[in-house]
C-alpha cells in the first residue's frame, strides 16, 4: 500500500506525503517548512491551504475538510484533526481492505488554536515520534500555562519586557492565545503577526494582539521567532527577560541555545506517554515510526508491538518486466 522513497509515498495513488521536495502530487499535513514544498498539486485542509500559500505563494490545492472523505487514485482519503497547529491533519488512506493512518506531527491534548486530535483506528500506523524517549514526559498543560503567565507577570514587576521565543507558525499563536486569556496584551514580530492574521480569518481569537513596531509598551509581552530574540534583531528593545517555550526545555542546553533566562516545557508535539496512547488508540497491526529516536521502536517491540522505523524495510516496488 505504501513505500519509502526518501519519504512516505502511497503507492497506488502515487501520492507523496509530507515531502519537503517538489512533487507532482503531495499531501501536506500542516504548513511547517519541513513538511511541504512548492508542489505541482497539493492536498491539504482548507486552513493549511491558506498558510501554505502565505508561506510559499499561490499554488494549486485540493482542499480536504476534516472527516469528509474523497476518492483519489484508487484510495479513499480522509483527514482528521492532529492537534498540532491550525489546520494540521492526520491522513487516513483506505484501499477497501487495508486502512493506513499517517499522523504527521500531532498532539493529543487540548489547544486554544487547533482542533483537538481525533484518532481513527487503522491496520497500519505511521507515527511521528519526536519525543519517543521515556525522559520526555511533559508537565500538565495547566502547570505550563501557570508557569508562563507567572514569568511574564514577574518580568512586568521588574520593569522588564518579557520576550517569548516561539516558532512563527503554531507555537507563537498558542502562546499569544494563552496570554490573551490571562488578559496580557501581546506584541508580535511582523512574521508572526502575518501568520496570526490567517488564524484570525479562520476564527481563532487572541485578545489584545498587535504587531511590534520598534517599541514594547509597559505591560505588554513580545512574541518573536527564536532567531529574532537578540536586541540587535529587534531595534528599540533593550534590556528584557528572555523566555523560551519548547518541549526541549528540560534540557540544560536549551538555555544556551536560545539565550534565555527561563524555559517552559510547552510543546505542540505528543510526549512519550501520548505516543504510547496514540499507538494503543490506533490499534494497528503494524506501526512505523518517523522523526524520532530509534530506541522508540525497540521500546514498542519490547511491549509486543509489531514496530519498525519508517524506511527500514519499505522500498520502492520494482517495475514489472
Amino acid at each position: 500500500m505504501f513505500h519509502y522513497d526518501r519519504g512516505l509515498k502511497l503507492t497506488k495513488a502515487d501520492l507523496a506525503v509530507d515531502c519537503p521536495r517538489r512533487q507532482p502530487r503531495a499531501f501536506i499535513s500542516h504548513a511547517h517548512f519541513d513538511h511541504m514544498a512548492r508542489h505541482v498539486y497539493a492536498l491539504c485542509t482548507p486552513e493549511t491551504a491558506q498558510l501554505y500559500q502565505l508561506r510559499l505563494g499561490t499554488r494549486p490545492v485540493l482542499e480536504m475538510p476534516y472527516r469528509e472523505p474523497i476518492d483519489w487514485g484508487g484510495l479513499q482519503l480522509t483527514t482528521f484533526p492532529a492537534g498540532h497547529c491550525l489546520g494540521s491533519a492526520m491522513l487516513l488512506a483506505d484501499d477497501g481492505s487495508t486502512r493506513l493512518l499517517y499522523t504527521g506531527d500531532f498532539r493529543l491534548g487540548p489547544s486554544m488554536t487547533a482542533e483537538q486530535a481525533d484518532f481513527p483506528q487503522a491496520d497500519i500506523l505511521v507515527i511521528e515520534s519526536t519525543y519517543g524517549d521515556p525522559r520526555h514526559r511533559f508537565q500538565p498543560r495547566e502547570q505550563a500555562v501557570e508557569q508562563l503567565v507567572g514569568l511574564v507577570r514577574a518580568a512586568f514587576d521588574r520593569g522588564l519586557p518579557p520576550v517569548i521565543q516561539a516558532y512563527t507558525l503554531g507555537k507563537a499563536q498558542e502562546v499569544t492565545a494563552v496570554l490573551g486569556a490571562a488578559a496580557i496584551p501581546v506584541l508580535q514580530h511582523p512574521e508572526v503577526y502575518q501568520v496570526s492574521e490567517v488564524y484570525r480569518r479562520c476564527g481563532v481569537k487572541f485578545g489584545d494582539c498587535r504587531p511590534y513596531r520598534g517599541r514594547v509598551e509597559p505591560g505588554h509581552a513580545l512574541v518573536v521567532p527564536p532567531r529574532f530574540h537578540r536586541p540587535a534583531s529587534l531595534p528599540g528593545l533593550g534590556d528584557h527577560l528572555g523566555i523560551a517555550v519548547t518541549g526541549w526545555a528540560s534540557d540544560q542546553q536549551t538555555f544556551r541555545r536560545y539565550g534565555v533566562e527561563h524555559a517552559v516545557v510547552f510543546s505542540d508535539h505528543a510526549d512519550y506517554d501520548e505516543l504510547l496512547s496514540a499507538v494503543e488508540r490506533a490499534g494497528a497491526r503494524e506501526v512505523y515510526c518517523t522523526h524520532g529516536p530509534p530506541e522508540f521502536v525497540d521500546l514498542l517491540r519490547s511491549a509486543g508491538v509489531n514496530a519498525f522505523r519508517l524506511g527500514e524495510v519499505q522500498r520502492r516496488p520494482k517495475a514489472a518486466t
